[in-house]
């Protein structure tokens, strides 16, 4: 099928706008040591930072997917500029955690606003070949990943972290402008006539409660409304999940409910570990470890743009089954080795199996339940930003906490006294070093408390290895469901125009 100009135009446009969500993850990924020195953040505070990063995402794909077919993909797309802008005014201004915290919510909800639209457009223009033009699509991800890390390696340690934010207005200009004059396709949901009820029924009331208890979770830890953020939020999800399942008479498609839970663990593997591999590599590559992330983020993007064979000789779920395989064994491999040479074979691995995660996950969805529209696909994202932001980056950061605070009580009970405080988060209670007591220790304390952050870094990735492991189970859970029905085969939408129309232009 040829496509127009404006079709073109519109599909780079979306992957700019992808580059610059990259940009803001990579830049913060970068100079989180710069926050935590001047901040005084710890571990599980700057995990926190990554989370908020991430979760706000679910936020605003799930409600522009609500309301994205009445709206239009260009409104959505102005609010995600609006969006990325302030967050840039937010942070460059912040004196705090707190400050840092909001800038960080207010991207997150931009990125999630780019995602709402890019997703259903990209279904849209290329509903014959779905998963292949996705994973086209978000070679924009790890393509932003490099080009930020270079450019904010480049400019180097001596320059400043404001500077450094700064660099996310380029891809944000250039999206705007290449898309505020576009004519934008009208889902292929609506034009088959499929009913918003409908379209709603395929998430249902379990898919609702999953994204509810996470949202509200989240809302109520940071705001401090509840004594007992995650039992409160499970009420509340359990109302919401089954008034929503009530009103579209549907607990939501088995299948894609289960889809919904391998996100979470999905997104915390890609997505979890990229936030904290540059620190958790430190100790092992020195000031080389920023260029772990760009090495990987370059081979991601690499194989994403050639995702065409390999998605067509392999089925979507067949794929997925392989790269868990290898995220596992590269996360175990990148755990234990030591020297440049083996972690970089160690985060070969890692990176191919983690290439194809994002896209072919949602490839899946598109194509199994096209009546789900903008909403199921959107949906997907929106869990899997809420696993990694909400569990999975606050996760590895706990993890580090709770081996330090296990293994200086083992090595040093006086120093741990010295310096240890408690702390509280989703997650539960935990100890955590308190840096101004650290300070006033002596130079044998802070020996041993290096050694012993050092080693919960690699730790921290041989836990989290446990994640593709389940996810390898998970699919070959899949593969023989679809197996049992003759093979894996897209789901097609029928009275589908050849053509379909497009939004008007503003």
């Amino acid at each position: 099928m040829e496509h127009s100009k404006n079709d073109k135009l519109v599909f780079w446009g979306s992957f700019v706008a992808l580059i610059a969500t990259a940009f803001g993850f990579i830049i913060r990924a970068m100079i989180i040591g710069d926050w935590a020195e001047e901040f005084n953040l710890t571990p599980t505070q700057q995990g926190e930072i990554f989370g908020v990063g991430l979760w706000p995402f679910a936020i605003s794909i799930v409600l522009f997917s609500l309301i994205i077919d009445k709206v239009g993909y260009k409104v959505a797309m102005i609010f995600g500029f609006i969006c990325h802008v302030v967050s840039l005014v937010v942070t460059l201004t912040a004196t705090s955690y707190n400050g840092l915290y909001l800038g960080m919510f207010i991207v997150a909800l931009g990125n999630g606003t780019v995602e709402a639209y890019i997703n259903p457009v990209v279904a849209t223009l290329f509903k014959d070949q779905k998963t292949k033009w996705l994973n086209i699509l978000h070679a924009g991800w790890p393509g932003g990943l490099v080009l930020g890390g270079v450019l904010t390696i480049i400019l180097g340690a001596e320059t400043s972290w404001k500077v450094k934010m700064l660099l996310l207005a380029i891809p944000t200009v250039i999206y705007f402008f290449m898309l505020i004059k576009r004519k934008f396709p009208v889902n292929e949901r609506v034009a088959a006539g499929v009913t918003y009820k409908e379209m709603l029924g395929e998430v249902g009331g379990l898919g609702i409660l999953i994204i509810a208890w996470m949202i509200f979770a989240e809302i109520f830890r940071v705001f401090s409304i509840t004594a007992s953020p995650v039992m409160t939020a499970s009420y509340v999800a359990l109302v919401i999940g089954v008034l929503f399942g009530i009103y579209v008479k549907s607990m939501g498609r088995p299948m894609y409910v289960f889809l919904l839970l391998i996100m979470i663990l999905l997104a915390t593997t890609e997505l979890g570990v990229d936030s904290w591999v540059t620190a958790l590599m430190e100790p092992a590559m020195g000031k080389f470890a920023p260029w772990l992330l760009v090495y990987t983020s370059f081979l991601m993007m690499v194989l994403r743009f050639n995702a065409g064979p390999i998605v067509h000789r392999l089925n979507p779920v067949g794929l997925l089954a392989i790269c868990s395989l290898l995220a596992c064994l590269g996360l175990l491999s990148l755990s234990a080795a030591q020297g440049a040479v083996l972690i970089m074979l160690a985060a070969t691995l890692y990176a191919v199996g983690k290439t194809f995660f994002w896209p072919t996950a949602l490839g899946v969805v598109a194509e199994q339940f096209p009546r789900g529209g903008a909403f199921t696909l959107n949906a997907m994202g929106g869990v899997g930003m809420l696993g990694v932001g909400v569990l999975g980056a606050m996760l590895l950061g706990n993890i580090q906490d709770t081996t330090i605070d296990k293994t200086l009580l083992e090595k040093d009970p006086l120093v741990h006294t010295q310096i240890m405080t408690a702390k509280s988060g989703l997650l539960g209670e935990y100890y955590s070093i308190d840096p101004d007591k650290l300070a006033l220790t002596d130079a044998d304390a802070k020996a041993l408390v290096k050694q012993v952050q050092d080693g919960s870094k690699q730790i921290a990735l041989k836990e989290v290895a446990v994640l593709p492991g389940i996810m390898l189970i998970c699919y070959l859970i899949l593969l023989g469901y679809f197996k049992s029905k003759g093979g894996y085969k897209p789901s097609v939408l029928v009275n589908l125009p050849a053509n379909p129309k497009e939004e008007t232009a503003l």
